[in-house]
């Protein structure tokens, strides 16, 4: 049995989550994205699966065959069942129908806090946050311990989307700024963004909010393009959010651990 994953480590996003709230369900308690992978991965080790990082795969043919690409070249391997795990894809603001200028200074709440955790770059000092799911909320909290300002979280819902315990431990514990009922609806600015119209989705009212960074926390897509054309064959599975966005990251690993012992049955 073979893994890949094109990162050069096992736990997609996890290592750049450093926020506590991973492994209730699994460990019995709350442990940061980077200690829960790391757990993940020394589970796997004792398995006798081969993990193979760094190798991407391009594409999936009808014959069994994955074509994968690393830095030894692209080489072409073949299997008997294949698992989908290749999460999901975060919806950009060229998904949303937004009127104004694309400038510097809009990154998805995922890229945002790759870029902050992993790398520690300053991307802003007056930060919106369009949509107040789990990420969005712990993205606002993560601005605010950087000593940036959080000017609003907005919502187009009548309430916050996320789950009760990231809107106690992150907007109310913070203080930070949320609105429901309201959306982006044009974005000002060249190179850099310089502030978003806000549409009040009750009265129609519109203004202008200052701002030099926008991020966007406006859901989840599972990533299936690998097998777009390949017609659902019986071996193959999908697990984790790429077969459905999960609330939990326990729900997604025992969902995989689950699809895959049920492929090694003869």
């Amino acid at each position: 049995m073979v893994l890949t994953d094109r990162l050069p480590y096992a736990g997609g996003i996890l290592p750049q989550c450093l926020h506590e709230g991973f492994g209730l369900g699994a460990f019995g308690r709350e442990l940061t994205g980077p200690v829960y992978a790391a757990r993940l991965a020394a589970r796997l080790a004792q398995t006798g699966v081969r993990f193979l990082p760094g190798r991407e795969v391009l594409a999936v043919g009808k014959d069994k065959t994955a074509v994968l690409s690393g830095s030894g070249g692209v080489e072409e391997i073949q299997f008997e069942k294949l698992i989908l795990a290749t999460g999901s894809r975060e919806r950009s603001i060229g998904s949303l129908t937004v009127a104004g200028t694309r400038p510097a200074g809009i990154f998805t709440a995922g890229q945002a806090q790759e870029m902050i955790n992993l790398h520690h770059w300053n991307l802003g000092r007056r930060i919106v946050i369009l949509g107040s799911g789990d990420l969005g909320m712990i993205m606002a909290r993560r601005f605010t311990l950087e000593g940036k300002q959080v000017l609003a979280v907005l919502e187009q819902g009548e309430s916050y989307g996320g789950m009760a315990r990231n809107f106690h431990r992150c907007i109310e514990a913070y203080r930070i700024p949320i609105f429901y009922r309201r959306t982006v609806r044009e974005i000002h600015g060249m190179p850099r963004i310089s502030g978003v119209t806000v549409e009040n989705l009750e009265s129609g009212r519109r203004e202008f909010l200052s701002c030099d960074t926008l991020i966007t926390a406006v859901g989840l897509i599972p990533e299936r393009e690998l097998a777009r054309d390949l017609c659902d064959p019986t071996w193959l599975s999908f697990a984790g959010n790429c077969r459905r966005i999960h609330d939990i990251a326990d729900a997604a690993a025992a969902e995989g651990e689950a699809v895959g012992r049920k492929a090694v049955e003869k």
